[in-house]
């Protein structure tokens, strides 16, 4: 029998980086998946929170609230910046505002320690909540 020893070295060493770069690859599609969902889940969070007010100044505020709170790992999302469209105001002389709030939020999502395969990008999650017609109420 001959001795396949060289022969063995040079297969692990040319399968190696292969198995590495595929390892890093599988990460970092993981680490934007999480982040996705998070940010999702974040602006879902923020456009119930800002449903349940009754002014636009305060929706803004407790959905930015929200969201900063559930981002607070800055791993993930890294100044995340929160847009809330409150409907109109309702017309003179009516008691009610209803409709949609809908709420934007941006940040940057970076894959620490895997730069080589992704580069920090801008992840935007839009989610809507509806206002409820009696909490709406004056």
């Amino acid at each position: 029998m001959r001795d396949r020893g060289a022969a063995d070295a040079l297969g692990l060493v040319l399968i190696a980086p292969a198995i590495l770069a595929l390892a890093l690859l599988v990460i970092s599609l993981g680490r934007g998946v999480d982040a996705t969902a998070q940010i999702r889940s974040a602006a879902e969070s923020a456009a119930q929170a800002a449903a349940l007010e009754r002014d636009p100044s305060a929706a803004g505020e407790a959905a930015r609230r929200a969201a900063e709170s559930m981002l607070a790992d800055s791993s993930t999302c890294d100044r995340p910046t929160v847009v809330t469209v409150y409907p109109p105001t309702p017309p003179a002389g009516a008691t009610v505002n209803v409709g949609v709030v809908r709420v934007t939020v941006t940040c940057r999502v970076s894959d620490r320690g895997v730069e080589v395969i992704r580069q920090p990008y801008d992840e935007s999650v839009t989610a809507v909540a509806t206002i409820d017609y009696f909490r709406a109420r004056r």
